[in-house]
């Protein structure tokens, strides 16, 4: 297997070239670096006008699970709004419901959306399947409060960053295959997808420091699997492993090229397509994982986030009647 790697984009190699960087994760590594996986969510909101509510919802066992909802603080509002539910990011192993939250923020200052983001159990204290149920028994808490939040049920988006995008792969598989709650679209960044973490470019970013390498995704997934062996794992939790992707609605996948998840993310896209669904897949040269959260300065970055955005709101606009008032 090839070494080599693709060059970075030039803004970005400048921008990161003092950027600490790690090879590998240990239980170790792990407690330190947690405390430093999300930033403060206040400053985001300042200047802004938004509501901000937390609520809980019980999780199957019980265990209460954190959401944090924000809404456009306007109050002229005469037709329900779009939803976007977020997963962070973090190798299942770190961040929390605020990690990358200014993602899907510029989408409520677009759309006038209601942001959702769920505080889903953290591997290695939570295995298997619980972090993918934490997420889908918030997307059933949105689903049946949709009146309350001002939301319209039809125009959920799921959406989520790395292993937020693996959770919301995941949770939009389970979500088809109990036939509830309705997604509109689902928005993939840099999805984690693939346990078996065999592919070429899963290689190409191994043996060295990197934003996240093959050596540390291998931790992270062994974390959320526990004793699990391959044929236990399920499809909801490595959404690679799902036989069929046909019945998904319309998705939206972007990656960079030097980066560990770039082959598992654009093989997903092209079974999406096979099995005859709408997938739309950009591959942004010379950018590695979470570029354009960690450098939203670069242009390649902003470049990324207004592609995303635009298709965005071509998805909202294929009901323009519904669609919330443009913000002021």
């Amino acid at each position: 297997m090839t070494t080599a790697r693709p060059a970075l984009d030039p803004e970005l190699r400048e921008l990161s070239a003092d950027m600490p960087l790690m090879s590998q994760l240990s239980p170790e590594t792990l407690a330190q670096v947690r405390p430093f996986s999300s930033m403060p969510v206040e400053p985001l909101l300042e200047g802004r006008a938004i509501d901000r509510r937390e609520v809980t919802v019980p999780s199957p066992d019980g265990t209460p699970i954190p959401l944090s909802i924000f809404s456009p603080a306007h109050t002229d509002r005469t037709t329900a709004a779009p939803c976007v539910y977020w997963m962070h990011g973090g190798g299942m192993v770190m961040g929390d419901r605020f990690s990358q939250i200014d993602i899907p923020l510029e989408w409520l200052d677009e759309f006038g959306s209601v942001v959702v983001s769920v505080g889903y159990r953290l591997a290695p204290e939570a295995t298997g399947t619980i972090p993918v149920d934490d997420c889908y028994q918030g997307l059933l808490w949105i689903a049946g409060h949709a009146a309350e939040l001002g939301i319209d049920p039809a125009r959920i988006i799921v959406a989520g960053a790395s292993a937020g995008g693996g959770l919301a792969a995941g949770v939009t598989l389970l979500a088809r295959d109990l036939g509830a709650p309705a997604i509109a679209a689902q928005v993939l960044i840099g999805p984690m997808l693939d346990h078996r973490n065999t592919t070429t470019s899963s290689g190409q970013y191994s043996n060295g420091p990197g934003v996240w390498t093959r050596e540390m995704n291998a931790f992270g997934w062994r974390c959320l699997l526990g004793g699990l062996t391959d044929d236990e794992v399920p499809a909801y939790v490595s959404p690679a492993l799902a036989d069929d992707l046909s019945g998904l609605p319309t998705t939206y996948i972007d990656t960079g090229s030097a980066e560990v998840f770039r082959d598992e993310d654009t093989t997903y896209a092209t079974r999406v397509w096979a099995a005859g669904g709408q997938a739309e897949l950009h591959v942004w040269a010379g950018g590695f994982h979470g570029f354009d959260a960690l450098y939203p300065q670069a242009h390649i970055s902003a470049t990324a986030r207004r592609t995303r955005t635009d298709w965005l709101a071509r998805v909202l606009l294929t009901n323009p009647r519904r669609m919330a008032p443009p913000k002021n």
